[in-house]
């Protein structure tokens, strides 16, 4: 895999990415003083209207 810059809103280029992807990754934060991944406005858009699979890793 070659890795490929892009320029644009950070959505619309993720989702245009996993059009032609067979597993599209993400990173999500853990916070301290809360449970599970907390999840921003990009992520959660990808999450929903991706055309391919999803996978979200936490950042250690």
């Amino acid at each position: 895999m070659t890795p490929r810059p892009a320029e644009g809103n950070p959505r619309d280029v993720l989702l245009a990415a996993s059009a032609g992807a067979g597993l599209l990754v993400v990173g999500a934060e853990r916070h301290r003083h809360t449970r599970g991944l907390q999840l921003g406005p990009v992520n959660h858009a990808v999450l929903h209207h991706a055309h391919c699979p999803v996978a979200v890793v936490p950042r250690a």
